[in-house]
């Protein structure tokens, strides 16, 4: 029913827990599952993430997708994570019932929001910065 990348995350993800200093927070919910999806990055002055975490409140896909998206985006460019989608962690993740391949739209949401969050910060410093 659920592959061994899915079973192995879940088990033992990675990249679980919060990450202080994140320069962006990123989160989603479905309302419908209640299930919730938090992201912590940590990115660099040249744009490049160089620590990404998760806390998850939801099933094995939800943790096994929050983890592989914390992996997928770890030491790339903000613009290179923005590319990664659900498809690319289905191709990982493998097998799953096809009711809970929408963990892995949430985990493609959940770095959005994330990056979203990290220009806003950024924004938010710049105009602190310029009043001062």
């Amino acid at each position: 029913m659920y592959s061994k990348e899915i079973m192995d995350r879940f088990v033992n993800p990675e990249n679980a827990g919060g990450l202080r200093g994140a320069n962006g927070v990123g989160k989603v919910t479905n309302d419908l599952t209640s299930d919730m999806m938090k992201m912590y990055l940590q990115i660099d002055e040249d744009g490049r993430i160089e620590e990404a975490r998760f806390k998850t409140f939801g099933c094995c896909v939800a943790i096994a997708s929050s983890d592989l998206a914390c992996d997928l985006i770890k030491g790339k460019t903000i613009e290179e994570a923005l590319q990664v989608t659900n498809q690319d962690m289905l191709a990982v993740l493998g097998e799953m019932p096809a009711y809970k391949e929408h963990y892995t739209v949430m985990a493609e949401s959940l770095i959005h929001s994330a990056i979203e969050d990290y220009y806003k910060r950024k924004e938010k410093e710049s105009r602190r910065i310029a009043q001062e």
